[in-house]
């Protein structure tokens, strides 16, 4: 049981500090001792409630222009994901995301230091937008997602707001779908709500650590985990 609560407190502290990354961190911890089935349906129905209050608390920065289309792209990146999953060994795609992971989060760093200038692609962001959605949509991973949220986001507080709201549409896709294949169990229920409150303890912990972090520490942290999230993906699928 102790390892259910570490893996909870830790992951939802991550949350609440950076807006992601709550996955990778409970599938790590708990990889370890637990099979993925049982993990999966557990971190989202834990994340699920997260993400509300998240979206709640940082609302005023919400952009219906950021979070309506991305919560489109991600909905739609279930029906290439059909195919895809049926023609395509799922271990490649998530190699390949995981590269692209890498390789923007590289860019940012290099951006965020001053030692890269670069003008901004409409096209290019399009398309990282449409391949968040599409790896979203396939596996619940946000990590593109959260690349591509980040480089438009105005602040910390904007790309938490907008990445919860689209973490909030994809998360009701995935329970409903979840609970149609028999996924999300009484025993899975009954170990959320039994983690429920040190998801709490670890979300708020992360949120109040926020408000005293400099906004540029909090965004190199934003840039660190997804780099390491790619590496992750890349090294779990090799």
């Amino acid at each position: 049981m102790w390892i259910w609560i570490l893996a909870t407190v830790a992951a939802f502290y991550i949350k609440g500090l950076c807006g992601f990354a709550n996955t990778l961190i409970f599938d790590t911890i708990l990889g370890f001792s637990v099979n993925n089935v049982n993990i999966s349906p557990v971190e989202l129905v834990l994340g699920y409630p997260s993400n509300m209050i998240m979206t709640w608390k940082n609302r005023q920065e919400l952009k219906r222009s950021i979070y309506i289309p991305l919560t489109i792209m991600v909905i739609a990146g279930s029906i290439p994901g059909i195919f895809l999953l049926k023609y395509v060994n799922a271990r490649y795609i998530k190699l390949f995301f995981g590269v692209v992971v890498v390789l923007i989060g590289i860019e940012m760093m290099l951006r965020e230091y001053g030692k890269m200038k670069m003008k901004e692609s409409k096209v290019l962001m399009t398309i990282i937008g449409i391949l968040s959605g599409v790896l979203c949509g396939l596996f619940g991973v946000g990590v593109v997602l959260a690349a591509y949220v980040n480089r438009i986001a105005k602040n910390s507080t904007s790309f938490k707001a907008n990445l919860s709201a689209v973490f909030i549409f994809e998360n009701t896709f995935r329970i409903i779908l979840y609970s149609v294949l028999g996924v999300i169990t009484v025993s899975s229920l009954k170990m959320s709500l039994m983690m429920l409150p040190f998801m709490l303890i670890g979300l708020f912990a992360g949120i109040k650590s926020s408000t005293f972090l400099d906004e540029k520490v909090v965004k190199k942290i934003v840039i660190v985990l997804l780099i390491l999230s790619g590496v992750a993906l890349v090294l779990n699928n090799i």
